[in-house]
């Protein structure tokens, strides 16, 4: 009978900056939709068309009640007590874009969220250059995250076993499998380097010196609504992530991140 085999799979590197960086975009997250809440709308172009947004988070009065209202592309849909407003005539509305309990502070404060998101921003960037540094210098990123041709070529095969929850074992629970190279490489070379580009943009001391980053990003409008939709990408990439920990074994990738060791099950014999 085939037994388990313990393998060392992420280096103290990769467990430091992952759970490092976990910390600063939960930060991150929480205190950039504190600043958001302070004008939650979204467009394109270096200046506000308040008469055409492409998304708008507001409160709208039904009668002597107040109810949310999220405007998408032009399409309206009631978000009351998600999005735009919530509350009832007892306890009191409350005008938000997001709830107040997710954002960073708790409650309006427009100036603390910045505080707080400015500094974790520059941490989230030293991070990411200590990352990026050491996966370039130890071959990591060529090694560990690179897809190979036959891995490319059976991509298909890859999703089908992934959507009837089928992991794989023996020899290929070994290393990251073609999709989690593939997502892992959009996330950590365009998604984040593209969000901390926008939100530099956005920064008046770094728009002082590179003038020419709001142009690149087709104006001022334009990088915030770049940097919302990037932070969007990676929550969804993040919800995606845990489901697949819990479901192809908890404990086990847990372990792995904290330990760096991981329970390899034996392939199954093929008849």
């Amino acid at each position: 009978m085939k037994q388990d085999e313990v393998v060392y799979r992420h280096s103290r590197t990769v467990r430091l900056t992952h759970w490092i960086n976990a910390l600063i975009l939960l930060v991150l997250l929480m205190s950039g939709m504190q600043i958001f809440n302070a004008h939650p709308a979204l467009y394109l172009g270096q200046a506000s068309d308040f008469d055409h947004p492409i998304l708008a988070m507001k409160a709208v009065r039904d009668g002597e009640a107040m109810r949310g209202e999220t405007t998408l592309f032009g399409y309206s849909f009631d978000t009351t007590g998600v999005f735009g407003a919530g509350g009832d005539a007892e306890s009191g509305y409350q005008r938000y874009g997001f709830p107040w309990s997710v954002t960073l502070p708790g409650y309006r404060d427009l100036a603390m969220g910045r505080r707080w998101h400015f500094f974790f921003a520059w941490l989230f960037l030293f991070n990411g250059v200590i990352y990026l540094l050491w996966s370039l210098a130890s071959g990591h990123l060529r090694r560990d995250l690179a897809p190979s041709k036959p891995e490319l070529k059976h991509i298909g095969a890859s999703i089908r076993e992934h959507l009837r929850f089928r992991f794989p074992k023996g020899e290929e629970a070994k290393r990251y499998n073609v999709l989690q190279k593939l997502s892992y490489l959009v996330v950590v070379l365009m998604l984040l380097p593209l969000m901390l580009l926008s939100g530099l943009g956005m920064s008046p001391g770094m728009d002082a010196a590179w003038p020419w980053l709001l142009d690149v990003m087709g104006g001022r409008q334009t990088a915030r609504t770049i940097h919302f939709v990037t932070a969007s990408l990676i929550v969804l990439f993040f919800v995606v992530h845990i489901v697949m920990v819990l479901v192809s074994g908890a404990w086990n990738n847990l372990r792995s991140m904290i330990t760096g060791r991981y329970v390899v099950e034996p392939a199954e014999d093929k008849p």
